[in-house]
């Protein structure tokens, strides 16, 4: 195979796969885009101009639908990919894989029947192209498009915009600039009616792009010829103009193959007075060979971008990848590693968390900074150590017989009875930390990029946590109120034997019982109560965040998962296999990405191995 076959065939291979893969015209726009990048010639011209003759020529074959009117109402993407010699021609359609036609008139009727699917049977367009691919020893490779014949009235059963919206539909693919225009003119209509030159003249003032091909040369009145046009006086392009012969109608109705037809074509060509000094310049096998020709010289110098733009597309596509994640293994060992490591990939963003890597664990410092402290200052020891409250428990302490010295059975009264305030503020801290640690679950949960493709997985992993937080805030709630237990059941006698004792004028200490039941008395035994239960109080403001960390942060940082790992490893395969269940529409795009992302890189390889071989 030449090099100019390898470049034309590299471009086909690359448009066939995006086209098969769905992208051309479709939501992928890196997609879309690679595809308008590969060069392609639109066919064009009026209606009834022979644009389908010229191909059937070009393919030499026989498979176009014919009639009156438009016939052609949707875009036409024709790949011909040419074959070894000898092998069998045939057809393959986008819109059904995998099923081959070798017989060209079922090809015909294909393209009628899935015009209508869309259309239907009126007379109406549509932008949706038809893909066809044509396989043959008898071909050159190339995308040609064939689209709808421009018009300049509507007919019966057409919307009064049709002739806006064929020249606008037409226009969409001429004007790329990797596009060639394939104008298709009547040679028996004056060339300045050209609906075809009139629209390559907006989109390639130049003529850069634009082959003009003359239909009909067969048909002119008799001393007439196209002289003019074909050697380039009348209208004049970059290319030269082609003159072609189609077959006629009594040709197609007597079902004329095109290699009778390309031999008659030949014939009239080296035997015309007219024309026989462009005969080797004329036809539509030259037509074929001119086009694939300007379609290397487009390729070679679109080679650089077309790399590039395929090497972006493999990044973007391998970092979608690992966004997405790789494929899953069936085996229940890979299976149960896979969970293992998504499991690790949690715990370790939760532990950043906790540390300080992400924010959200200084709300735990948060509770015991302020939320804590706030809860004890509130509590109502001013209402409980109020002068009428402490003669009533002291008093009640006492029974029937009043103390002699010391109202200790009052002071534990009142004592106990104020420590057991702080039970609230104790399991209060517990809870508050317990939320922060499901929220921090939950987050840690949502930005552990590797199980958004696992949903079944991130619940039992949620639940799994929570059920331990659960735990721990248990475990918490038993110390901390272990640690107000603990000063109830035993006090600090130091701290008694340390307050002044009352004395009366004489200096000995109080015995009378007046002085004992004076509101100054009672002051005092509220006094110092008050300030043994604020020297607690201090005491518990900072043991019960040893208390909370030591059961329940330490605890979440350490052996959150330890229950669910020992669950996890008791599983079999197909509950393992559950919870690696994703999503369908994540699994149809990470399938879709590898097809692509190998369809890049083959497209890669072939690339480069053209360009070195140029």
């Amino acid at each position: 195979m030449t090099t100019m076959e390898s470049l034309i065939g590299l471009v086909n291979r690359i448009q066939k796969a995006c086209t098969v893969l769905g992208d051309y015209g479709g939501d992928d726009n890196a997609f879309s885009s690679l595809w308008e990048a590969l060069p392609s010639v639109a066919v064009v011209g009026g209606q009834s101009s022979g644009k389908s003759s010229v191909l059937e020529s070009i393919v030499g074959r026989d498979f176009l639908p014919r009639g009156s009117g438009i016939v052609t109402r949707r875009p036409l993407v024709l790949q011909l990919h040419k074959t070894e010699d000898g092998s069998q021609e045939y057809a393959e359609f986008l819109h059904l894989p995998k099923q081959r036609f070798t017989d060209f008139s079922v090809v015909r009727k294909e393209i009628q029947d899935e015009t209508d699917r869309v259309t239907g049977k009126t007379k109406q367009i549509s932008p949706v192209p038809i893909h066809l691919s044509i396989y043959s020893p008898n071909v050159v490779n190339l995308t040609l498009i064939d689209l709808p014949g421009l018009t300049k009235v509507a007919v019966d059963g057409q919307p009064e915009s049709i002739v806006r919206d064929i020249e606008a539909m037409v226009h969409s693919y001429v004007a790329k600039p990797n596009c060639l225009i394939l104008a298709i003119s009547p040679a028996n209509q004056d060339i300045a009616t050209s609906d075809a030159i009139k629209l390559c003249r907006e989109v390639d003032p130049t003529g850069e792009r634009t082959f003009g091909v003359l239909t009909k040369l067969d048909l002119m009145d008799k001393g007439t010829d196209a002289l003019d046009v074909l050697e380039g006086r009348s209208y004049r392009l970059q290319h030269p103009w082609v003159g072609i012969v189609n077959r006629s109608q009594a040709d197609i109705n007597k079902n004329i193959d095109m290699i009778v037809a390309r031999r008659k074509e030949r014939e009239y060509f080296a035997t015309s007075p007219d024309y026989g000094h462009l005969a080797n310049k004329m036809g539509s096998e030259y037509l074929a060979k001119l086009l694939s020709k300007n379609l290397e010289s487009v390729i070679r110098a679109r080679i650089p971008s077309i790399t590039s733009m395929i090497n972006n597309s493999i990044d973007e596509l391998e970092s979608e990848l690992d966004h997405l994640g790789r494929p899953i293994a069936v085996d229940a060992g890979a299976q149960l590693y896979t969970i293992l490591e998504l499991c690790r990939a949690f715990d370790r963003i939760f532990k950043e968390h906790l540390d300080g890597g992400r924010p959200g664990g200084d709300r735990i410092y948060g509770v015991f900074d302020n939320q804590l402290p706030a809860a004890l200052r509130k509590l109502p020891f001013d209402r409980h150590l109020s002068l009428q409250n402490v003669k009533r428990v002291v008093s009640e302490a006492d029974g029937y017989q009043p103390h002699l010295i010391a109202p200790e059975q009052g002071y534990r009264r009142l004592i106990d009875s104020a420590l057991n305030y702080f039970r609230g503020p104790a399991e209060a801290s517990a809870d508050a930390v317990h939320f922060v640690l499901k929220e921090l679950v939950r987050k840690s949960i949502a930005e552990t990029q590797e199980l958004r493709r696992f949903p079944s997985l991130q619940a039992e992993l949620a639940g799994a946590a929570n059920q331990a937080l659960e735990r721990f805030r248990e475990g918490s709630k038993k110390t901390a109120l272990r640690l107000v237990d603990m000063e109830s059941s035993y006090l600090t006698v130091d701290f008694f034997r340390r307050l002044p004792q009352e004395v009366d004028n004489g200096g000995n200490p109080a015995s009378s019982t007046v002085d004992r039941y004076s509101e100054m008395h009672f002051r005092r035994i509220g006094s110092n109560v008050s300030s043994y239960v604020g020297m607690v109080s201090e005491t518990l403001k900072s043991s019960i965040p040893k208390a909370v960390v030591h059961c329940q942060v330490r605890e979440a940082k350490h052996s959150l998962l330890n229950h669910f790992y020992t669950q996890i490893g008791k599983k079999e395969g197909k509950q393992l296999s559950q919870l690696l269940d994703e999503d369908p529409a994540l699994m149809e795009r990470r399938q879709q990405c590898a097809k692509r992302l190998e369809l890049y890189k083959a497209a890669r390889d072939e690339v480069d191995s053209v360009s070195w071989a140029r």
